[in-house]
């Protein structure tokens, strides 16, 4: 009996010292399958979903992604700003197509559908059509963060990674009385100032409508990312970046814009 109890542990740890790759959870074919599902990876997925969708889908294939890279990187097996080198090089992405009153959703990583569904549309159509992908604006990205970290409450580093975007997506170093930058801060000194977690200010608070909110946006390019990621680090006593936070977010959808060649 003892000996049956003590095997058990070991066959668990070999267990989570196993990364979850790609075939384990998606039909894919080729080098994917063998690849771990990587934490940028699910990054851009959750960018996409976002960008075309309006929200990353309870259930769906991000959020798949972003729980399979979590316990990868938690195992050691990835680290934090890791990316597949399949999905790097070829891309991640999420389409609609319109056929007769329905939206067909497929979502793609590195060429490969991940995920597909159909979804019924409120005017018919009897004609049929891609919708392509966009570029990700700023604000759209920052939009993103409110989904897949909303729930973090807003520290220093938050705040400047979120005046840095608002630099950038606006042109002008001069923080806007009420805009995003400024609410940020405000939400950094507030939650400094408390104990109790349930007290302070969230990130979807913060960044949600925040495409409206901005005077001005653009297109997120690899060198808006390189700004806000910058700004993250250097005021983040860890000088690490939040999973699915300000910078990753920004990152994701530079990723993605120069993926489609946007």
């Amino acid at each position: 009996m003892s000996q049956g109890q003590s095997r058990r542990p070991q066959a668990a740890d070999q267990r989570e010292s196993q990364p979850i790759k790609y075939g384990d959870v998606f039909n894919v074919t080729g080098e994917l399958p063998n690849k771990p599902i990587a934490p940028q990876d699910a990054a851009m997925m959750q960018t996409a979903e976002t960008g075309v969708l309006g929200q990353t889908q309870k259930g769906g294939t991000a959020a798949v992604m972003q729980a399979a890279a979590t316990r990868n990187e938690r195992a050691g097996i990835v680290g934090h700003n890791d990316i597949t080198d399949m999905a790097g090089d070829q891309g991640v992405s999420v389409s609609e197509t319109d056929v007769s009153g329905r939206r067909i959703i497929t979502e793609l990583v590195a060429g490969q559908v991940v995920g597909q569904y159909v979804q019924a549309t409120p005017v018919p159509t009897t004609q049929i059509g891609v919708i392509q992908q966009t570029a990700i604006t700023i604000g759209e990205a920052l939009e993103a963060t409110a989904q897949t970290a909303g729930d973090k409450p807003v520290d220093e580093s938050d705040a400047a990674a979120i005046q840095a975007a608002e630099v950038r997506a606006t042109g002008s170093n001069v923080i806007i009385p009420g805009g995003l930058a400024a609410t940020a801060q405000s939400a950094a000194a507030h939650n400094a100032s408390v104990n109790r977690n349930e007290e302070k200010i969230r990130l979807n608070e913060v960044l949600t409508g925040a495409s409206a909110k901005l005077p001005a946006d653009k297109a997120v390019t690899r060198q808006d990312a390189e700004g806000v990621v910058s700004a993250q680090l250097r005021n983040n006593p860890n000088v690490a970046t939040c999973p699915g936070g300000v910078a990753a977010s920004i990152a994701a959808a530079a990723r993605l814009n120069e993926n489609a060649n946007i």
